[in-house]
């Protein structure tokens, strides 16, 4: 499936898909070689180093959220994506729980994720790549405040630099949470985080859950801003007026997912708009399976092969991952 992904990826970028892997890699053999001229001693222990990087990482993802114009954050759902997004020259990264669950063979919805399943997978992509990953954290993982603190305590510890909590209960008879409870909890998460490089982005999920009261989602979302959240974001936004709206009524960054709907914007559109974070939810992932499936379709009811042509070839999709020696059992 990777290899499939990314092949529609290169044929995006033909120019040179590898050019930005090599830039990385070149960045840090830089760095590498400058500390052993200086002379540096390296006199921290690992553990200090990594709070380091973690710490650069929470800074450049705060830049990013304050710069000019909207920047792309899409969504990897393990490793080797995340490798491939960073392959590409994005500069930032997010996780999906739907991305995931597919993965696992199982429905996105709330509930069907556990928080170590969630963090887990988010840890395997931090481990993966030098950028910035701000995580799907679901509802926090339970209704009580409590439940999203521990949620961001936990989502600290394993390197990332912000994670996004909704206001969705996962109870189909009541889906969305009473207003001050919503906003009790996105409190409880922002008192948790140990300092303010870790971003909070808090969600109202009125319009995915047939819900489309723009007031009601205007109102949560100034409601979550006061309560501390560094980022707000409204999934399922119907046009460019009603982004353009929201935009209008915090002074916050506002997130916006593409292709969950219908609707046609480009990034200029939407950064034109006030729109600073744009991430992709589980489009992504959803295009990988899509692309398998024709693959398979064609493989079944055809019986030709001429779904490998699409694909990159093995050197190609060798040359994105890591090597890493195999252990003696």
């Amino acid at each position: 499936m990777i290899g499939l992904f990314s092949r529609c990826i290169f044929e995006a970028t033909r120019i040179s898909p590898l050019a930005n892997v090599a830039t990385v890699r070149d960045r840090r053999s830089r760095s590498d070689s400058f500390i052993e001229k200086e002379g540096f001693k390296l006199q921290k222990d690992h553990k200090t180093m990594r709070m380091d990087e973690n710490q650069q990482k929470r800074d450049e993802f705060t830049r990013l959220h304050h710069s000019t114009g909207a920047f792309l954050m899409p969504n990897a759902w393990d490793a080797g994506t995340a490798r491939i997004l960073e392959g590409l020259g994005f500069e930032a990264l997010a996780t999906t729980s739907a991305g995931l669950a597919f993965s696992m063979g199982i429905r996105d919805s709330s509930g069907s994720l556990s928080r170590s399943q969630v963090l887990d997978n988010a840890r395997s992509i931090v481990e993966a790549t030098n950028l910035p990953v701000s995580a799907d954290l679901e509802n926090g993982f339970g209704d009580a405040p409590e439940d999203c603190a521990q949620t961001v305590r936990e989502a600290e510890k394993i390197g990332l630099c912000g994670g996004a909590i909704e206001d969705a209960t996962g109870d189909p008879d009541n889906p969305i949470y009473e207003f001050e409870h919503a906003v009790d909890r996105i409190r409880a998460a922002v008192a948790a985080k140990s300092g303010p490089g870790f971003l909070i982005t808090a969600r109202a999920e009125n319009f995915i859950y047939n819900r489309p009261d723009l007031n009601d989602t205007i109102r949560r979302l100034q409601a979550f801003e006061e309560a501390g959240a560094d980022v707000v974001y409204a999934p399922g936004l119907a046009d460019i007026a009603t982004v353009r709206a929201v935009c209008k009524s915090v002074s916050v960054p506002v997130n916006v997912v593409v292709g969950l709907t219908a609707a046609s914007y480009t990034v200029d559109n939407l950064s034109s708009a006030g729109v600073r974070r744009i991430s992709t939810g589980g489009s992504l992932a959803r295009a990988a399976l899509g692309e398998m499936i024709r693959a398979a379709q064609e493989l079944k009811e055809c019986g030709t092969f001429e779904y490998s042509k699409r694909a990159i070839s093995d050197a190609d999709a060798a040359r994105q991952m890591r090597v890493i020696p195999r252990v003696a059992n």
